[in-house]
């Protein structure tokens, strides 16, 4: 993938066209048996990231942190959202407008508790981050609502 595609803005059409027909190949994978991760993870880090888990609203200080920094993926290192566009959505959850590459994030239609929703994975590792939602905003419109407990600050 040439660094112009991967550093292109995406918006809710690219989001829909991936989680319909297929996300951006990683830029490389990091595959784990369950045990080793639960082995590598603590027990709340694997509830959310290893089985999308969701940590309940306003329970981590990363929604106020403002700081200047990236944020990793917790399971594998890979760097997902960068401060720049990390904004406070007043959800309770961490939200950012942008992926920091356009192939570190994958997309998959999500169907659970009666609702029809976009989750967002890692994908290099599979782990689950959470959801975006078209509400975010300018340019992009996007809002990527993510569990801080599947994030990292580097």
């Amino acid at each position: 993938m040439s660094k112009e595609k991967k550093n292109k803005m995406i918006n809710w059409n690219d989001v829909i066209k991936y989680a319909n027909h297929g996300n951006p190949e990683p830029p490389k994978r990091v595959e784990k048996s369950e045990e080793e991760w639960r082995s590598l993870l603590s027990p709340e880090e694997y509830r959310i990231a290893r089985q999308k888990g969701t940590e309940r609203a306003h329970s981590s200080e990363m929604c106020n942190i403002f700081e200047p920094g990236k944020y990793a993926c917790v399971c594998c290192d890979t760097e997902l959202f960068d401060s720049t566009v990390k904004f406070d959505s007043g959800t309770g959850w961490p939200s950012f407008a942008q992926p920091i590459e356009l192939n570190h994030v994958a997309y998959t239609k999500d169907v659970s508790f009666g609702m029809i929703r976009v989750e967002c994975t890692c994908n290099v590792c599979d782990a689950h981050l959470g959801h975006v939602f078209p509400d975010g905003p300018e340019p992009s419109g996007l809002r990527y609502c993510i569990n801080a407990v599947s994030l990292k600050k580097v």
